[in-house]
């Protein structure tokens, strides 16, 4: 399954933009235990994951060509 990874924040120091192309992973809680095993730094950070564009509030199925955005915490002015 194709994903496109997007970051933003402090998060962009340790993941990069990218596509990436991996088996197994069929739902959003399965993809953040894939970021968290790959990226360690993740585990002790609070972030959010948005599926194509809509911000993610529970697992959710992934499709192929999806893209994830992973955000830092943020607030509104």
């Amino acid at each position: 399954m194709e994903i496109e990874i997007i970051s933003f924040g402090q998060i962009t120091e340790f993941i990069k933009n990218q596509k990436v192309d991996i088996a197994g992973i069929r739902d959003t809680d399965t993809f953040k235990q894939y970021l968290e095993d790959r990226f360690p730094a993740l585990k002790g950070m609070k972030y959010k994951l948005a599926l194509n564009k809509n911000i993610v509030q529970q697992n959710t199925e992934i499709l192929n060509q999806a893209t994830i955005a992973i955000m830092p915490p943020f607030s509104g002015g």
